[in-house]
């Protein structure tokens, strides 16, 4: 049999790099799952590089796991995120691939919930998780305006629907695709390859693949039972950080809106709409927030978060040169 091939239900994806920090208790929380009897599946580590004791403690963990549970570990040397994801996809025997950051830590039916929500929606190619921050130092005042950039997701206590065709999409922190509907919609060699090392430059590789699979059909959900913990280390929070976070996000939307559209004119169409949808935001946002837009860090992020969208088109242009 081919070993590539899907042989079990679900494979858990940890992209790990330099995870010494956090790995230890995603391993720990995986170990512990619950209402997994009746469920075949496996744990993929892919390594993208780590200096540190990533693969130490991998193979320490290996020595005491779970009989039945397959604890798999191998490394991609192509830096990037990207390029981690696609390994795992390759590597994984799951007929569903849940994937987690490694600084995802997942409550204790993550696993069984991610299984029994692809039962329940056959017509979800993908679907994310109820990802909640877990902060190593409190949050600036307004933060859950721009949660979502750090991969906080609460949706409420209800399954519901992402809208794609406004770039409302799930993170790809505590995702679940279906295996076979990745390799038959992403493309192998993504424009947006992910954050390498500390650059952020190319923020939106996930939710490019999850375009792909939107426009050929499939509908992308969020699940509330599928609940993870986010760690955000104090650094992450710091002021900097966020805006080039958050500037990076708004260089890649015109890009992200653009996938798959035939014809100049509908480009064209979208580029104007950005333009003049995010001028609006700008001005709409500095009669309300006068000089806390320049300020007040929650809204110096929003501010960029238009700019940078508005200039989106442009940002592109330049790459493609």
């Amino acid at each position: 049999m081919d070993p590539k091939t899907p042989t079990v239900d679900l494979t858990v994806a940890i992209r790990a790099y330099n995870s010494a920090p956090c790995l230890p208790e995603i391993l720990r929380r995986l170990r512990l799952q619950q209402d997994t009897e009746l469920l075949s599946w496996e744990v993929v580590i892919v390594d993208n590089n780590s200096t540190d004791d990533t693969p130490v403690i991998v193979g320490k963990f290996q020595k005491t796991w779970l009989e039945t549970v397959p604890l798999r570990y191998c490394t991609e040397k192509k830096q990037g995120a990207v390029f981690a994801r696609l390994r795992a996809v390759q590597e994984a025997q799951g007929v569903l691939i849940a994937f987690l950051d490694d600084d995802n830590l997942p409550g204790d039916r993550w696993v069984a919930a991610a299984f029994e929500f692809g039962q329940a929606y056959p017509q979800a190619g993908a679907y994310g998780s109820r990802i909640i921050g877990k902060f190593e130092t409190a949050p600036p005042p307004g933060f859950e305006r721009i949660q979502s950039f750090l991969a906080i997701k609460e949706r409420g206590s209800q399954p519901n629907q992402y809208r794609p065709e406004v770039l409302s999409l799930p993170a790809g922190a505590g995702l679940v695709v279906r295996k076979q509907v990745w390799l038959d919609n992403v493309p192998k060699v993504q424009w947006l390859q992910g954050p390498i090392n500390q650059s952020l430059s190319a923020k939106g590789e996930d939710f490019e693949a999850l375009m792909h699979i939107a426009q050929a059909g499939w509908e992308i959900w969020y699940s509330p039972t599928m609940l993870i913990e986010h760690w955000i280390p104090g650094w992450r929070l710091e002021r900097q950080y966020l805006i080039e976070l958050i500037r990076h996000t708004g260089l890649n939307v015109y890009y992200l809106r653009t996938i798959n559209v035939v014809g100049g004119w509908k480009k064209s169409a979208i580029a104007l709409k950005l333009f003049l949808g995010s001028l609006r935001r700008i001005v709409i946002h500095l009669l309300s927030y006068r000089l806390a837009a320049f300020t007040d860090t929650v809204a110096i992020c929003e501010l960029n978060f238009f700019w940078s969208t508005l200039v989106s088109p442009f940002h592109l242009l330049k790459q493609k040169l």
